[in-house]
């Protein structure tokens, strides 16, 4: 087997229907676009760390008593499901003795919606976490620092803690946020791709919407 590792990102590519999550909440809570958009530019400018800047865009949630039933609603109400294929391509990786990870700045609860058993098919999983109480209020919230730039330390973290050499690991990513990994991966696949820097950098770009065709060129 030619690869050892098979590392996914999350919205647009193992979920369907979401191109960014905090996007799509923050659209659904009508939070204020212009304070979003200052703690963007400071995160851009390099004045504060990736999780200053999920931890402000949290708070923004609960700010608008956000809780974890008008987070599904908001799921639902764009239709948020499993990408077509990502079920079978999942098992036929673990079948064959792949490991699998999930490399996203995308939220922990996304994947337990679209697929509840999510933990059982993935041996490493970096996500934001976001914990509710029993009223489904937000209580405490693990945003992941491995996004952007950073979910290519996450590649490296796995590889050496498994000793798989670099050349021997797949990502599968959609977006501008996916470059520096798929950059740093041994084949990086653009999958339903929404930017045209990251199909520059992919080894192979997939415009059809089911995950089975990542499976040629992995196995």
């Amino acid at each position: 087997m030619k690869y050892k590792l098979v590392c996914f990102d999350v919205d647009g590519t193992l979920v369907d229907n979401i191109i960014f999550s905090w996007q799509l909440f923050h659209d659904y809570f009508k939070t204020d676009k212009e304070k979003r958009e200052i703690v963007r530019t400071k995160f851009y400018n390099g004045e504060i760390s990736y999780l200053d800047w999920a931890n402000h865009d949290i708070n923004m949630w609960v700010e608008k008593k956000a809780k974890k039933q008008d987070f599904i609603k908001a799921l639902k109400e764009s239709k948020v499901k499993l990408m077509e294929g990502a079920l079978q391509t999942i098992k036929t990786l673990k079948k064959k003795g792949i490991k699998l990870a999930i490399i996203s700045g995308s939220l922990d609860f996304i994947l337990e919606y679209a697929l509840p058993d999510y933990k059982e098919y993935f041996d490493d999983v970096f996500l934001s976490r976001i914990h509710f109480d029993k009223q489904g209020n937000i209580t405490k919230v693990e945003a992941t620092e491995f996004d952007m730039l950073k979910k290519a330390d996450a590649l490296k973290m796995i590889a050496k803690r498994e000793k798989i050499p670099l050349e021997e690991c797949v990502f599968i990513g959609d977006h501008h946020n996916d470059i520096k990994i798929a950059e740093t991966a041994g084949f990086a696949i653009a999958f339903d791709c929404k930017d045209e820097g990251l199909r520059k950098v992919a080894d192979i770009v997939i415009d059809k919407k089911d995950l089975r065709e990542t499976l040629r060129y992995i196995i």
